[in-house]
């Protein structure tokens, strides 16, 4: 067999493309339908298949161009495309940090060490280690940074991968790529965005006055809510489960608070407003993924020209992206008009610049699809009607390579996106209870209003490019397996959505979780292509491991408060 044979898939056939041997959902049958097959060619032997995935492995990771989006042949390819990467990992078990990112055994322990030695390090340098105070406390408070540290490394190993997981996934990014971009950016997020959710997290759970008299005990209960939701984390992302982190400590610091101070103990009003966040997460990122989508099908894939509305409505996404950051995270000016004026023109200007891109590197397929005549819808007589509900015919060939290679592009910015977006919203999981602590061990109250030292925020920022680095290959390879369906304009809803909402919640100051947001950005879109397109089953394992991490985490903090408590007690 050569690379010159190409035969068109449909649900029921077999694909050869590029070399690439692709079978269907339904490949034990369709062996026994040999009508399905030209007559020069017959089905391949199992060791035919497995020899021609071998030879072609290293392809399955392309770099991040938007012509690496351009090979899919329509939505079946794409998902022929997606049970080869599922068979590959499957057979594989979760890699180690060395073959994850394809350097040697050596490297990885050498970065290993680096951090470790970095961790233990800075916080020596760092002003929030107290000044003027006894070499006792600087000690506490330097394990104080540590505990911290330890549940933002955690947050980078499995959190993470709600905003890489999908784009690793279908080949946009590699895993290193992955990794890099979004330690970038996350910690970006952490050091502009993350001080506005740390306040609610710090003082906005427990009532500290019910503490009045008991700084032990409540030292001993941030520091065990640190570590329980660190530890329920760290057992998750070793088996590759994506759970929420939010979930974690917040579900630590109200069983700490309810075992060891009563109800009175807990703010329920704010807790109400947090816990009504992660109901509302899911909703609007459905919602908004919902409206992105079906506008992509209404008027990208309807057009008369699919490829060159697409091209178009690029800039137009990314306008909308950038400038809600900038407007959010970079504001030259308190004054409400001028920060808008300024979000505008950086909105303009990446709109202006992600244009060029796409024309520079998709020029010769756009200028062909405006010479060629208007190409076939692809057939939707099998597909199920359902008003608004139903999906709509979609491009193929050249239009098609353009649509995908233009949102597999923009499913990477929305990655980028949302990958900022979690790095301001989730690090105040990790220093919220951090800087109550350091204030009850520097003389100050933790109900109080505490500033929060940069120097702290970037503290988490680095904890969760740290455990990113080291740990975050494992819940991005689920995340990448378990929605590999999503092609580039899925994925770009998907992400867009939750990013948006994301970053909106972290303006408000609500601490919602990523994990939420993301899994119903990802129902909207299949609500888009109709109610089957939804798994029930997946949604059950979802929120089944959603109900479970919030006792795991009131449970350790429970267990770690008790023997917190008496060693603090001998040593203040």
């Amino acid at each position: 067999m050569t690379s010159s044979y190409f035969i068109s898939s449909t649900r029921n056939t077999l694909l050869i493309q590029n070399s690439h041997l692709f079978l269907s959902k339904r490949a034990k049958s369709f062996f026994s339908q040999e009508t399905h097959l030209p007559k020069r060619i017959s089905p391949l032997p199992s060791s035919s298949l497995s020899l021609l995935r071998l030879k072609n492995h290293k392809l399955a990771l392309p770099l991040a161009s938007l012509s690496s989006f351009a090979e899919a042949e329509g939505e079946n390819g794409e998902e022929a495309q997606n049970i080869e990467h599922q068979e590959d990992a499957e057979s594989d078990d979760l890699p180690g940090m060395a073959q994850a990112f394809h350097i040697s055994s050596s490297t990885a322990s050498a970065i290993s060490i680096c951090i470790a030695l970095a961790a233990l390090t800075f916080p020596y340098f760092m002003n929030s280690l107290g000044q003027g105070l006894s070499l006792k406390i600087k000690l506490l408070s330097y394990v104080t940074l540590l505990f911290g540290f330890y549940m933002a490394w955690n947050i980078g190993a499995n959190d993470v991968a709600n905003a890489m997981g999908t784009s690793v996934g279908s080949g946009a990014l590699s895993l290193r790529q992955a990794v890099l971009t979004a330690g970038v950016l996350e910690f970006s997020g952490a050091l502009l965005m993350g001080k506005h959710v740390t306040s609610t997290m710090q003082k906005g759970i427990l009532v500290s006055s019910v503490f009045q008299g008991k700084d032990t005990l409540l030292l001993a209960g941030l520091l065990s809510s640190l570590a329980a939701a660190g530890t329920w984390l760290q057992v998750a992302s070793y088996y590759g489960w994506p759970v929420s982190t939010t979930h974690c400590i917040v579900g630590s610091m109200v069983g700490f608070g309810l075992v060891y101070g009563g109800p009175g103990a807990v703010f329920w009003s704010s807790l109400a407003r947090v816990t009504s966040s992660w109901v509302i997460s899911p909703v609007m990122g459905a919602a908004v993924s919902f409206l992105v989508y079906k506008c992509i099908r209404r008027f990208v894939y309807s057009a008369p020209n699919p490829g060159q509305a697409a091209a178009a409505a690029a800039p137009v996404a990314v306008f909308v992206g950038i400038t809600a950051i900038s407007f959010a995270a970079f504001p030259l000016s308190r004054s409400v008009p001028l920060a808008f004026a300024q979000a505008l023109a950086f909105g303009t200007a990446a709109a202006f610049l992600v244009d060029r891109i796409i024309r520079k590197q998709l020029g010769p397929l756009l200028v062909k699809s405006e010479s060629r005549h208007l190409e076939p819808k692809e057939d939707t007589s099998d597909q199920k009607n359902i008003g608004f509900l139903s999906d709509i015919a979609g491009p193929t060939g050249t239009q098609l390579k353009i649509v995908y290679g233009v949102f597999g592009y923009m499913q990477v910015l929305s990655a980028c996106f949302m990958s900022f977006a979690h790095g301001g919203n989730d690090v105040s999981n990790a220093i919220g209870p951090l800087a109550g602590a350091l204030s009850i061990l520097q003389g100050g109250a933790a109900g109080g209003d505490i500033v929060i030292p940069i120097d702290v925020l970037a503290w988490g920022g680095f904890g969760i490019v740290a455990g990113l680095m080291m740990w975050g290959y494992r819940v991005i390879a689920t995340i990448g397996k378990k929605i590999t369906e999503l092609t580039p304009t899925r994925g770009f809803a998907a992400e867009f959505a939750a990013a948006s909402v994301v970053l909106f919640a972290s303006k408000l100051g609500l601490p919602i979780s990523a994990t939420h947001t993301l899994v119903g950005a990802v129902m909207g879109v299949g609500f888009a292509r109709g109610l089957n397109s939804v798994r029930a089953e997946t949604v059950r394992e979802i929120v089944t491991s959603w109900a479970v991490t919030i006792p795991a985490g009131a449970i350790f903090a429970i267990i770690y408060t008790w023997l917190l408590n008496k060693l603090l007690s001998r040593v203040l």
